[in-house]
């Protein structure tokens, strides 16, 4: 496949790369696309070397999948002008996530929905991928009938002028601000802009998108979502509730036979899932797997992936994967 990656000298696009790389993805060629003033770098995929070049010449290069994160405004404009000379696109902002003709794609969960004619691939959002992972199985074996999900999100999903600031204070320089208030020994209630109803936009993305995802607009759910001080890797505190009875041996054994979840729970020895441990891993990590004994037919989970991994890079390289395993793109 020739591969264009939209955005790739950014903190995904950088991992895009690498996961194409390490997942041994069939790559003929690398289109690398970026804003004008990275024009003209070079960069290094595998063994060989390419010039960066505009979106307008990325078009013209007619790759046969164009994989974006390079901002919501970008995708709009810029997606339908790659779709349109046969290119298939997988794009991580939130354009198109909530479009009712484009799919949202956890590969594990619907990628069997894709078609030749899903041109416009939605990647959702970092902290629902991971989310869905794991809700995914048990909501198939026991019916879920509503989720309260607190997120510990990662500054790296902010972006690179994030970590400057962390790294900024850490320092006791003084720099720009991308947070309204300092990030470093604090936590903020606050990802995404907030909405009239009080939410922010990052805790209706993980209402709206999962209800998608799981194809079940019957699962309520409520949200919290919280920016704290850790480099790489978010965090989530999950509470489900049940239409039917569960057994906790029969929760951990489903987990533990799906695909990209790993099951690390064993409290005794002190072993549950950190960012620490998620940290370039393609992998979901879930714990802390434990009755909720306020409620009738509930638990309590913690999840935890990599955000620029799973909740980013790997899942749309999985698509690309998928599309071409299909064959629905260079065959």
């Amino acid at each position: 496949m020739r591969i264009a990656v939209v955005g790739c000298t950014g903190l995904v696009g950088t991992e895009m790369l690498k996961v194409l790389d390490e997942l041994n993805i069939e790559v003929s060629e690398i289109i690398p696309v970026a804003s004008e003033k990275s024009v003209g770098k070079t960069i290094q995929f595998r063994e060989n070397s390419y010039k960066v070049v505009g979106l307008q010449q990325g078009v013209d290069s007619k790759p046969d999948v164009a994989i974006f994160s390079a901002g919501g405004d970008i995708s709009r404009l810029w997606a339908p002008k790659f779709a349109e000379v046969g290119c298939f696109v997988v794009d991580n902002s939130s354009a198109w996530r909530m479009d009712p003709d484009k799919k949202l794609i956890v590969p594990e969960i619907n990628g069997n929905t894709l078609t030749a004619n899903d041109k416009i691939i939605a990647n959702p959002n970092c902290s629902t991928i991971q989310l869905v992972m794991v809700l995914a199985p048990l909501h198939q074996a026991f019916n879920i009938k509503r989720i309260v999900v607190s997120t510990y999100q990662a500054i790296t999903g902010t972006g690179q002028k994030a970590v400057a600031q962390l790294e900024n204070e850490r320092k006791g320089i003084d720099g720009h601000m991308v947070y309204p208030h300092p990030i470093d020994m604090n936590c903020l209630p606050h990802c995404d802009v907030f909405t009239d109803n009080g939410y922010t936009k990052e805790e209706m993305k993980l209402v709206n998108e999962t209800q998608k995802i799981l194809n079940d607009y019957n699962i309520r759910l409520t949200a919290t979502a919280v920016r704290v001080p850790v480099v790489g890797g978010h965090s989530e505190s999950v509470n489900i509730e049940f239409a039917q009875p569960f057994d906790i041996q029969a929760v951990k054994e489903i987990l533990q036979k799906t695909d990209g979840v790993l099951v690390v729970d064993n409290p005794e020895a002190n072993e549950y899932p950190m960012p620490i441990h998620a940290k370039n891993r393609n992998e979901v990590l879930v714990g802390r797997i434990r009755c909720d004994h306020s409620l009738e037919n509930s638990l309590n989970l913690w999840i935890v992936a990599d955000n620029l991994r799973k909740g980013a890079a790997t899942n749309a390289v999985q698509i690309v994967d998928l599309i071409h395993k299909m064959g629905l793109v260079g065959r």
